[in-house]
């Protein structure tokens, strides 16, 4: 059982002690040379206006958390596609194939029923008029 998951710590180690050394080997070999232009935060190169502390419409913070729901909801479609196979075979797969006569609408049924769920709540934050910018 811990065999199948050395790769996965061994490239979990390797991704930690990359990190670490660029940040050790970048501390050791910078030399601090601030100037004001340094200093400033970039901004796509434009000088900044403002104080960085500035009031944001509401609708920026709602656009996005929409995004996030919506976009995580879609990532289950990835496992789906990877297992559909299995949801739409009414018996055990017999070499990677479905037998004649035992397939199942389950696996597009739950997939529709999924998207459905989805359609109906970006209906309902399209007349709410969540994504309306007036």
């Amino acid at each position: 059982m811990d065999r199948t998951y050395f790769p996965v710590l061994l490239l979990a180690g390797f991704v930690a002690l990359n990190a670490v050394g660029m940040l050790v080997l970048s501390h050791f070999t910078m030399r601090a040379r601030p100037t004001p232009e340094k200093q400033l935060p970039y901004e796509s190169g434009i000088t900044p206006l403002g104080d960085a502390r500035e009031r944001f419409s509401v609708k920026f913070y709602l656009v996005a958390m929409l995004f996030i729901v919506f976009d995580i909801e879609t990532v289950f479609m990835i496992p789906w596609g990877a297992y559909y196979r299995q949801l739409s075979c009414a018996v055990p797969l017999v070499n990677g194939a479905c037998p004649a006569g035992q397939i199942s609408l389950f696996g597009l049924g739950e997939m529709l029923a999924f998207i459905a769920i989805l359609l109906v709540g970006s209906l309902y934050v399209w007349k709410k008029g969540a994504l309306q910018w007036d």
